[in-house]
């Protein structure tokens, strides 16, 4: 049954650690999911006006717009999901994790294939901008807020403005969600790690100042 499947990956793959009850009842993404099906099988139906108003619920109910049209692969998981938009001919292969505020979105009006393929165990960091008829490769990574143009390989990252792989490393962490990647690419890291040097050398300044005889300061 594919919402106890969409339950088990949400609780394998989200660091919350949810309940089954909590996985099932208050995960937006996994009821946006079970919306699609509902909506891409009535357009497949060729009831397209029924399709859309099923999709207009789903994107009322849980703030995810999933076009009917769009193709959806087993246990996809949108954590948190709000401002989740996948177009009309997007193409989403299995065990993908697709963060908040991501765009499967277009970049011509023309009809036809005009929406992104993405391959299997994908990973989309929040804000990423995924745009026209490219694929991404099987178990590939997209950092937070990356615009994607072009194609992307398989196992690589991805990360920034025009996205491309940072320093051309690889990255396996699942946290690239959220835009981090190696320790040495995090410049939130690197000036925790400057204001710890400091604060440690102001300190053993003031033990040693303490230290000196009071008619030597």
């Amino acid at each position: 049954m594919e919402v106890i499947d969409l339950a088990r990956t949400i609780r394998s793959r989200d660091p919350a650690r949810p309940s089954w009850p909590e996985a099932i009842l208050c995960y937006a993404g996994l009821h946006a999911v079970l919306w699609h099906r509902l909506a891409h099988r009535l357009w497949r139906l060729g009831l397209r006006g029924l399709a859309r108003f099923a999709s207009h619920l789903c994107r009322f109910l849980t703030g995810i717009e999933i076009h009917p049209g769009a193709t959806i692969g087993r246990r996809l998981f949108i954590d948190h999901g709000m401002g989740v938009v996948i177009g009309e001919t997007a193409e989403i292969g299995d065990d993908v994790l697709i963060y908040h505020g991501v765009t499967l979105g277009g970049l011509s009006g023309q009809p036809g294939k005009r929406h992104p393929t993405i391959g299997n165990e994908v990973a989309i960091g929040a804000g990423a901008q995924v745009l026209g008829p490219i694929t991404v490769g099987h178990g590939a990574r997209i950092g937070a807020n990356a615009v994607v143009t072009k194609d992307v390989p398989p196992n690589c990252t991805v990360v920034g403005i025009p996205a491309k792989p940072p320093a051309g490393s690889i990255c396996i962490d699942p946290t690239v969600g959220y835009g981090i990647t190696h320790p040495e690419d995090d410049p939130v890291g690197e000036q925790l790690s400057a204001m710890r040097s400091e604060l440690a050398a102001l300190r053993a300044r003031v033990a040693e100042l303490e230290r000196q005889p009071e008619t030597t300061r």
